[in-house]
């Protein structure tokens, strides 16, 4: 759950990145104060408006939430046009297919990662040598 200044507003925003509107929660004729999206995979987030003097300062979180997404080019040029600020693409050796990162609108740090079917089977095949050396179950 992230603490936000407006649900309304970051409801926009990450559903540029995939995610779609569940529910919501707010009193007769106000902006929603709470709010559940979610992913076709079964990924979810909810937003929570921060109460006046209690807002969260995203910035001293130490967070990063991370999205990963077979598209990666095609979402940065989304996100592009809607006005977003992504970073470029770069390709570094933990994410060799790409990474781009940017902030939400209350400066929450988000990487999304490039994830298509050669990157799910080289991690399934390094499961399986996990699984065979006896460090994961």
């Amino acid at each position: 759950m992230l603490h936000v200044a407006d649900v309304e507003r970051s409801i926009r925003f990450y559903r540029l990145l995939g995610f779609e509107l569940v529910d919501v929660q707010g009193e007769d004729g106000r902006p929603p104060a709470w709010a559940r999206l979610s992913t076709a995979d079964g990924s979810a987030i909810m937003l929570l408006e921060g109460e006046e003097g209690h807002r969260v300062k995203p910035e001293l979180q130490g967070i990063v939430l991370v999205l990963y997404t077979a598209g990666l080019g095609a979402l940065r040029d989304q996100l592009v046009a809607a006005g977003e600020r992504p970073t470029e693409i770069e390709r570094p050796p933990w994410m060799p297919s790409g990474h781009i990162m940017l902030r939400d609108p209350d400066g929450y740090s988000i990487g999304v990662n490039q994830w298509g079917d050669a990157e799910h089977q080289t991690w399934l095949e390094q499961l399986e040598k996990k699984r065979a050396a006896g460090l994961i179950p």
